[in-house]
């Protein structure tokens, strides 16, 4: 399978999260520092920023932290899902490609001779349970909070996965139109424990050595015979929306 990522988003990203995490500390104790040289030399000015400055730190503060958690979240938390999904799909026909983090809301994206997929990942390591399209999880009431403050809310996959689908055959629209794109849903953590009843979107784990894997589910559709790409095909996508 041949791999293509795209590196300068994902390092930019990592770098950005790492940043704010550090700014998320620094503007707080920057605010603190400044208060403390306004009350020291009092004044009618130097009062009202005392007063001001407290009640606008505190968010700017925490809507940092905010934005470093989901940065961190998406490119630094490990398993990274570019590696957890080159890794479950390994040994899928040397005709395959990957792409990594081109078209969104498709993070993800797999051109091979089982099909068109569009892949949508999500990186929790709880309990889940889905009926069709509907997702639910039990957690206690700790365990909510928790999650609250790790921002890592599972949200609708199978809503996002059908965006992302949508989004990649409106690419191919002018090059293959009636080349469907199928839409998956993969969890990247090993620990993460799912509960799968006629989910509208295939729900998959990455890692071969589970049940409901990404690589059996390929290796399963190929007795289906999907419309599927041609060589020329990727290469005319290639050319029409990948930089350079």
């Amino acid at each position: 399978m041949r791999v293509v990522t795209n590196h300068r988003l994902a390092r930019r990203n990592r770098q950005l999260a790492q940043y704010s995490f550090f700014a998320s500390f620094l503007v707080p104790l920057g605010g603190l520092l400044l208060l403390n040289q306004q009350t020291a030399q009092p004044s009618s000015a130097n009062v009202l920023v005392s007063v001001v400055l407290p009640f606008m730190v505190l968010p700017v503060a925490y809507g940092v932290m905010i934005f470093a958690i989901r940065l961190s979240n998406l490119w630094v938390r490990q398993p990274r899902p570019e590696a957890a999904i080159e890794a479950g799909v390994k040994g899928l026909s040397n005709k395959s490609v990957l792409y990594n983090y081109y078209f969104f809301p498709a993070r993800h994206v797999i051109f091979s001779p089982q099909g068109v997929f569009a892949i949508v990942t999500r990186f929790q390591d709880g309990t889940f349970a889905v009926e069709g399209e509907r997702w639910s999880t039990r957690k206690s009431p700790f365990q909510r909070l928790v999650s609250l403050l790790r921002l890592d809310m599972i949200g609708d996959p199978s809503a996002d996965a059908q965006r992302a689908a949508a989004h990649v055959g409106k690419l191919l629209a002018d090059i293959a139109p009636d080349v469907p794109v199928q839409p998956l849903v993969v969890f990247v953590d090993p620990r993460v424990q799912l509960t799968v009843t006629n989910p509208t979107v295939p729900v998959l784990h990455a890692n071969p050595k589970m049940g409901l894997n990404l690589r059996d589910y390929l290796r399963d559709v190929t007795k289906e015979k999907r419309p599927t790409l041609s060589q020329e095909q990727i290469e005319q996508f290639e050319a029409a929306h990948l930089p350079g």
